[in-house]
């Protein structure tokens, strides 16, 4: 057993998680030589080890995942924070979201200490973003702060969810401590020099998502590439059964400014909730439930005249379960009855690792025992193709509505051929519909939650924990870049 595995210390019954992106584009192997594959790699997998070790120490879910974006924030490789792009005037705009959920319904209302130490606030909120952020040093700890403050507590914050501009900035520097940097101080050498190229592009569209930008300034050489589309993020499962979704960029190079996009757009860019449905029926159960079918159906046939039939037919009292016969029910009050629509039964698709046992919607009181899963989504990409599809929320829909695994909904949004790529249209190819998505499955049974990805690009950085080796890992295509 590993020296980590031994100093673990747990607080929850969950088994903590957690998985980050450092953007998504037309990332190809020739453009990406091994010294720079490397400084991405050194870099994430600090990150995942250090936020990883977070959550053994008993952090929760907030806590962890502003922790592993404010690394990121600070790494010039990644689009966000001092990385950011440019604006097509030449300055920066950052933005930033969080969004909260938990497996435990209780989480919302219970003291932080109870719930892993989150904020009760913040559950109340459940999402904050910040917008046109130019001067504070970590945007996502300007977004944490607006999600666990009320009304009570700052009264220019109230119950809000987004906030933009430089007032919010001044609350975070005058109210909650946070530190404040130049402008100057976000500037870096490769961004500007990728803006400038931007420029100078005649159509001045998309092509630019990759642009061939110097790295002569970190011995690598001329032209290489870096994507402009490095948003990054994190998402995180704490041993109490809160799930985070952390994100921050800079947007898209060259963009208009006051642009916002899919990153501070709740169910966009980002998306976390939790829900109960009911548990998956056990095959020696599914007999016992079928009759319990049959029973509602009928009820629901009869439930008008259902006392007269039973006068000629008194068995089935005792198959229905019936009480003795009520009153009489006046006669338009049956006829109103016989109106109401009938119960419909569906049979939904499978739900997380129990295929082709969902159980079906029984009538009141005859629902199998339930059980509650969550989920935590972040986004990177094409923030306008995530807008338009409101990706992020599309992704929790499928998997709440039609009672799809997270492993099945999120291909459906940003694998190949999913609802990102289509919405491009003609245009696909020109970087409109690219992107991906991270994001951590958990239902409250299990106790362990499930990582998820998928992009329909060339590549997207991201880093996790492979649970087997307890150490953590880093790739950029679908298969190892070793293996090209």
């Amino acid at each position: 057993m590993s020296e980590n595995k031994k100093n673990k210390v747990q607080t929850g019954p969950y088994k903590p998680t957690l998985i980050l992106h450092g953007g998504a584009g037309r990332i190809a192997w020739e453009n990406l030589p091994p010294a720079l594959y490397k400084q991405y790699e050194n870099s994430l997998l600090s990150y995942v080890t250090e936020t990883r070790k977070l959550l053994d120490d008993g952090a929760n879910a907030l806590t962890a995942a502003v922790h592993a974006v404010a690394l990121m924030e600070e790494d010039p490789l990644f689009n966000c924070g001092r990385g950011s792009v440019f604006t097509e005037k030449g300055t920066i705009e950052m933005e930033a979201s969080v969004m909260v959920t938990s497996v435990r319904p209780e989480a919302g209302t219970s003291p932080a200490e109870v719930n892993g130490g989150i904020p009760p606030e913040a559950f109340q909120k459940r999402a904050a973003s910040v917008i046109l952020v130019t001067q504070t040093r970590h945007p996502i700890k300007l977004a944490e702060q607006v999600l666990i403050h009320t009304a009570e507590q700052v009264g220019g914050v109230s119950r809000h969810c987004q906030l933009s501009g430089i007032e919010i900035e001044e609350t975070g520097f005058k109210e909650w401590g946070l530190e404040r940097k130049s402008k100057e101080w976000f500037w870096t050498k490769k961004r500007w020099e990728e803006h400038l190229r931007g420029l100078r592009k005649a159509d001045g569209g998309s092509k630019g998502v990759l642009l061939d930008i110097s790295t002569a300034d970190e011995g690598l050489g001329d032209g290489y590439a870096l994507p402009s589309q490095g948003t990054v993020g994190c998402v995180c499962l704490d041993s109490w059964g809160n799930i985070v979704a952390a994100t921050s960029t800079g947007g898209l190079t060259n963009k208009k400014p006051g642009r916002v996009g899919d990153t501070p757009t709740v169910g966009a860019g980002f998306w976390a909730e939790s829900w109960a449905e009911p548990a998956p029926i056990h095959p020696g159960h599914q007999h016992q439930y079928s009759s319990l079918r049959v029973r509602d159906e009928l009820l629901g046939i009869f439930k008008a005249d259902l006392w007269n039939i039973t006068s000629c037919i008194p068995f089935l009292n005792t198959i229905l379960g019936l009480e003795e016969k009520p009153n009489a029910v006046p006669q338009h009050q049956r006829l109103l009855a016989h109106e109401k629509p009938q119960l419909a039964y569906t049979m939904q698709q499978p739900s997380l690792a129990c295929p082709n046992d969902r159980a079906p919607q029984f009538g009141s009181g005859h629902l199998p025992k339930s059980r509650r899963r969550a989920i935590g989504i972040s986004g990177t990409g094409n923030g306008d193709s995530f807008l338009r599809v409101a990706a992020a929320r599309t992704v929790g829909a499928l998997s709440r509505f039609q009672g799809r695994p997270l492993n099945e909904s999120l291909p459906l949004v940003a694998g190949a051929l999913g609802e990102l790529q289509q919405s491009a249209g003609n245009r696909w190819g020109t970087g409109e519909g690219e992107g991906g998505m991270i994001a951590i499955e958990l239902v409250d049974s299990r106790l362990e939650g499930e990582v998820v990805w998928d992009f329909n690009c060339g590549g997207m950085w991201r880093a996790f924990w492979d649970e087997e080796r307890d150490e953590g890992k880093v790739m950029v295509f679908k298969e190892a870049y070793e293996d090209h």
